[in-house]
């Protein structure tokens, strides 16, 4: 119940935006190759922060 009041960390918000844009990048593969890339990109530039608090 607590848990609903919890913040979340800067480590849990980056690995939601990293889950989301991995999704939309694998959902817009099939349609629009550009944009997946860039969503990529985004979620590999994201993972690299994950790294560097993981550090």
């Amino acid at each position: 119940m607590f848990s609903l009041f919890k913040k979340k960390s800067e480590k849990e918000k980056l690995q939601e935006q990293y889950q989301k844009l991995t999704k939309e990048a694998f959902t817009l593969s099939t349609s629009n190759r550009k944009l997946s890339d860039q969503k990529t990109f985004e979620a590999e530039e994201i993972m690299k922060k994950l790294e560097m608090l993981n550090s």
